[in-house]
């Protein structure tokens, strides 16, 4: 114990003196350890905070949203039963629910077979397809809305309800295609040609060998498509502003904003549950959806 106690503060793990410059070493990684986790606290806080504000604000009276005060005194958690009262807010979430949900489907379903064709057959002018594909994800969708609109609309006479965003989704989407793709190169071609060996057709060897391992890529191109469509406001405000028995969230929280007064109050609560679901999809399914993401550039 004696000796234990004599060995000197700037002694090592083994009882040997430090040299002066393995204490600069020691100090440089303390401070290069501060300031890394310094920085990731203030970027969480930065992404923190306005969703702190946000509940806040959503749980204040009427008076008090928006002003200095930054704590709500009390707690009005009846805005939240308020805002599901709101006349036609049930509506809005089915209808969310209904273009996300079939919308994420349709997309998954119609894009998997596509990408695997690019990734894993042999065939004159895949090239070009690829290229195809790539080009439409630099095509904004802006250039095509009034003739998509005119199609729609005055040839099938469907403005006003959400169809007109989930149709096209079972014709594929070019980035879940692209992506999935990407990640379909990953898969070692061995695999397919023992699946074959044993008698398996491509659709079986898709459906066998190729969607279990593709699980993670799967993940990221659902929740990528959900987010989108859980999120889409350019679309139905193009659709069903018309008729407000087809509104989404999104765009059914535009009528929380009256010509002279809003609620901020139940503006904010409003968010918060729209905002909600997503959050605890993504909290749920986030180790997926790195993973298929982290994947789909190991391969070009």
């Amino acid at each position: 114990m004696a000796q234990v106690l004599d060995i000197p503060a700037t002694a090592g793990p083994a009882g040997e003196p430090v040299s002066p410059a393995q204490r600069v070493a020691r100090r440089k990684a303390l401070l290069h350890w501060i300031a890394v986790h310094a920085l990731g606290v203030a970027a969480a806080l930065f992404f923190v905070l306005p969703f702190v504000f946000l509940v806040l604000t959503s749980l204040m009276s009427d008076q008090q949203a928006l002003t200095r005060d930054l704590w709500p005194h009390p707690f009005e958690w009846a805005n939240y039963t308020r805002v599901f009262d709101t006349p036609g807010f049930l509506t809005w979430w089915r209808n969310t629910l209904l273009y996300a949900g079939l919308g994420t489907v349709l997309t998954v379903v119609s894009s998997l077979p596509v990408a695997y064709a690019l990734a894993k057959f042999r065939f004159r002018g895949r090239r070009l397809s690829l290229m195809l594909v790539i080009s439409m994800m630099m095509l904004p969708p802006q250039v095509v809305v009034i003739p998509m609109y005119l199609f729609w609309a005055k040839q099938l006479d469907l403005s006003g309800t959400l169809w007109p965003l989930i149709i096209p989704m079972a014709f594929g989407d070019a980035f879940s295609i692209f992506l999935l793709r990407q990640f379909l190169l990953t898969i070692p071609d061995e695999y397919l040609d023992a699946a074959k060996v044993d008698g398996c057709g491509e659709l079986r060897a898709l459906l066998r060998v190729v969607v279990p391992m593709a699980r993670p890529g799967i993940a990221a191109v659902a929740l990528f498509q959900f987010f989108y469509a859980w999120n889409d406001y350019f679309g139905p405000q193009i659709y069903a502003s018309e008729n407000p028995g087809a509104w989404t969230l999104s765009y059914g929280l535009e009528s929380f904003k009256g010509a002279h007064h809003t609620d901020w109050n139940l503006t904010m609560a409003a968010t918060v549950l729209v905002m909600a679901p997503v959050i605890v999809v993504f909290f749920f399914a986030q180790k997926a959806f790195v993973e298929g993401v982290t994947l789909t550039g190991v391969k070009g």
